[in-house]
């Protein structure tokens, strides 16, 4: 088995070296695609100087946004399962092996890793603020009722899925609204979410945590664009 996974990255200098550690020590065979979504703070020169053989890495030529960057390196996956990583250090790789082992034993072909299953006493202080939290739990909560779901917490880093899978959604959307553009198409093909619980370290915007309340009006949007113009379709 081959793990993939896709890093997408804007402006993360301080941290990309340490995630890449952290990513290179987990015992799973993998290949890492990296697209650095116009990074102008030197996160791009640092990328440039990277030759391994289990890296593919790709550069865009103007910032796009995150949904973008996982568009990218959609196209070059080989593994036969893939998952989402943020170069933050917020998430941590070695949630790995437990995010993909119900794929492995082929009880699900997507898993969510959730920062707040049977975590819900200490989630609030992970999320940094109330509103980060109560914004999480608000979309959530509304995601899980148009798509008839029972998240935790749907707007998670932490995906992972059957690359056969993950191929299917045709992913469109460019920014943070990949999120519920996901979690819609795979309600809409009936495709069951597992969650397991995973460590999380959120930071701040002065750290350089970058979405906004305004991604959150776009991601309502989003999973009302994707629930009501499949019924229509169909």
């Amino acid at each position: 088995m081959l793990l993939s996974v896709i890093i997408p990255v804007y402006n993360e200098i301080n941290a990309i070296k340490k995630i890449l550690e952290k990513v290179e020590k987990v015992p799973i065979k993998k290949e890492i695609l990296i697209v650095d979504d116009c990074s102008t703070d030197g996160t791009r020169e640092f990328l440039k100087k990277i030759k391994k053989k289990n890296y593919k890495i790709f550069f865009h030529k103007k910032n796009s946004g995150k949904g973008s960057a996982i568009i990218t390196a959609s196209r070059y996956i080989s593994g036969e399962i893939c998952i989402i990583q943020d170069a933050d250090l917020e998430y941590n790789p070695n949630d790995y092996s437990k995010i993909i082992n119900p794929i492995l034993k082929k009880k699900f072909k997507v898993v969510y890793g959730s920062r707040i299953l049977k975590k819900k006493s200490k989630s609030l202080k992970r999320f940094t603020s109330f509103f980060r939290f109560f914004a999480n739990f608000f979309l959530t909560s509304f995601s899980n009722f148009i798509n008839k779901q029972n998240l935790t917490d749907a707007h998670t880093c932490y995906k992972a899925f059957e690359t056969s899978v993950f191929r299917i959604l045709n992913l469109k959307e460019k920014r943070f609204n990949f999120c519920p553009e996901v979690t819609t198409k795979l309600s809409n093909l009936k495709i069951e979410i597992f969650e397991v619980p995973i460590f999380y370290n959120g930071r701040t915007s002065y750290e350089g945590k970058k979405i906004t309340f305004w991604d959150g009006i776009e991601a309502i949007f989003t999973i009302l664009k994707y629930k009501y113009c499949f019924l229509k379709n169909n």
